[in-house]
C-alpha cells in the first residue's frame, strides 16, 4: 500500500469514526434535552450508547473494500445526487419559463381585447 492509499484510508476511516461519534453525541444531547425523569434518561442513554457502540464495532469490522472502492462509492453517490438536483432544477426552470410565457400571452391577449374595446367605444382606432 503506497502513501496515497494510506492517507485516503485513514481519511475515510477518520471521517466515518467522526460521523459515528457525532451521531452519538447528537443522540445523547437529544436525550438530555428531552423531558424525562433522571433514572429513565440515564437508562435511555446507556441503551443508546450500547447500540451505537455495537453498530460502530460492526461497521469497523466489516470488510467494506479498499479505500479506493469506498471513495469511488462516495463519489458515485455524490454524482447521482448532483444529477438529481440538476435535473430537478432544470425541470423547475422549464416550468417557470412555461408559466411566464403563458402569463405573457394572456397579458398580450388581454391588452389586445382592451385596446379593441376602447377603439369600439370611441369609434376610432387607437
Amino acid at each position: 500500500m503506497d502513501e496515497k492509499e494510506q492517507v485516503n484510508g485513514s481519511y475515510t476511516k477518520g471521517f466515518l469514526v467522526g460521523a459515528v461519534v457525532g451521531g452519538a453525541v447528537g443522540a445523547v444531547l437529544a436525550l438530555l434535552f428531552a423531558p424525562k425523569a433522571g433514572r429513565e434518561l440515564r437508562r435511555d442513554i446507556a441503551d443508546r450508547t450500547g447500540d451505537l457502540y455495537d453498530k460502530a464495532s460492526e461497521f469497523m469490522n466489516e470488510d467494506s473494500g479498499t479505500p479506493d472502492e469506498m471513495h469511488a462509492g462516495f463519489v458515485n453517490e455524490g454524482r447521482i445526487r448532483a444529477e438529481r438536483i440538476v435535473s430537478s432544477a432544470k425541470h423547475q426552470a422549464d416550468n417557470i419559463l412555461s408559466n411566464a410565457e403563458k402569463v405573457l400571452r394572456d397579458a398580450k391577449n388581454r391588452s389586445a381585447q382592451l385596446h379593441a374595446g376602447a377603439s369600439e367605444s370611441h369609434g376610432t382606432e387607437i
